[in-house]
């Protein structure tokens, strides 16, 4: 009997286990005589991955976590090189996690395995010299957005535009009537969504900031409703302190993310994937960031990029409002929130040209660029 064609993953947190998952799953329809080796999340292994260890154990944010796991995190890439040597997979999928993955990839790759990258890090926006290790440790790097893919263009790396999972699993048209009967909204007058991010750090610099714009909203827009999407139980307790003794018409979601945009007429939202959520779903948007202001400081000396939000980033242009550090105070947030209630559409006309270009079926143009790679196709 012929060896089954054998693809090694791993991903490195939950975000990745979806997109693991997703191009699992395009690969057995492609190919289905494929086995699964790695590390993933439950959805990976509901796809058939044999995971060596749980995926939680590489989730690690921040340099001082880092540092403190950095010992078990590099036993662990170790043993896996040597499990990858030994079984000799036809290819290597590191999804995201760079900084696990990279370094992974370019001792296999230089060992005779082929090895994929799936999800670019931001190298065209900071340290951009990674693309010379990035050259060196990947035959391929699969790109969830274009403008990634002519960066790698540019500095002679093989790669593939595939598009986003997201935009293929978001409907063109939203249906607000029935995001508002799902989180029990009143179908009629004004609902912003207040998203401050997923991670503590980030609700607790913004929360307080994203709360006081909607006192101020409220006081400029009479009836005006609030929802705010809880990423977890702890970000959920996290908001309710903050909340205590506001008096604001707002309800706290328990996730449902997904359903507080589609319900809105406008968002204000912390910089990052949230912000392609809105605009997939084509509601008008303010985003804000904050960090600690060394880190600001220093991070302002080694961006590239003019923009920080994607949906700017997609554009090419300032297509949304960035308010960045100090400038992001509560009057400048509610003061450009309040006309996108009348009249979102003159920042919305652009999102679902760009949703088009994203909807590609992303894990199936995956799939088939890695059996491409491999021969198997």
């Amino acid at each position: 009997m012929s060896r089954p064609l054998t693809v090694a993953l791993v991903a490195g947190e939950a975000s990745g286990d979806i997109l693991g998952a997703g191009l699992m799953q395009a690969l057995k329809a492609r190919h289905p005589d494929v086995r699964f080796i790695g590390i993933g999340g439950p959805r990976m292994e509901a796809q058939g991955l044999r995971s060596y260890f749980p995926l939680e154990r590489l989730a690690v944010m921040g340099l001082v976590e880092v540092l403190g796991r950095l010992p078990e995190l590099l036993a662990r890439r170790k043993r896996l090189f040597k499990t990858f040597f030994d079984v000799r997979p036809d290819v290597f999928i590191g999804i995201d996690a760079p900084d696990f993955n990279l370094d992974l990839a370019l001792k296999l790759r230089r060992n005779g395995i082929k090895t994929v990258h799936y999800v670019s890090p931001s190298v065209w926006a900071w340290r951009q010299n990674r693309v010379l290790k990035i050259r060196d440790a990947c035959d391929l790097m699969l790109t969830l957005f274009p403008f990634e893919a002519k960066f790698y263009d540019a500095h002679q790396v093989a790669v593939r535009f595939v598009g986003h999972p997201l935009a293929d699993a978001i409907p063109l048209v939203p249906d607000r009537a029935a995001a508002r009967a799902e989180l029990k909204l009143p179908q009629d007058g004004l609902v912003v969504a207040l998203m401050p991010g997923s991670r503590g750090g980030e609700v607790g610099r913004l929360g307080p900031l994203f709360l006081a714009a909607a006192e101020r909203l409220r006081s400029m827009r009479p009836g005006i409703r609030f929802v705010v999407p809880c990423a977890s139980p702890e970000r959920r307790e996290q908001l309710e302190q903050i909340l205590a003794g506001r008096d604001l018409p707002l309800t706290l979601l328990d996730g449902q993310s997904h359903a507080a945009l589609a319900a809105c007429n406008a968002v204000l939202i912390a910089s990052g994937t949230a912000t392609l959520e809105a605009l997939l779903y084509k509601r008008p948007m303010v985003v804000a960031y904050s960090v600690a202001p060394l880190t600001f400081r220093i991070l302002k000396r080694m961006v590239k990029s003019p923009y920080v939000a994607l949906p700017n980033l997609l554009a090419q242009r300032l297509l949304v409002p960035e308010l960045l550090q100090d400038a992001a105070t509560p009057d400048a947030m509610a003061r450009l929130l309040s006309p996108l209630l009348d009249n979102g559409d003159v920042q919305t006309e652009g999102f679902d040209a760009i949703h088009r270009t994203l909807r590609c079926d992303a894990s199936s143009q995956a799939a088939g660029a890695v059996l491409e790679l491999v021969g198997a196709n």
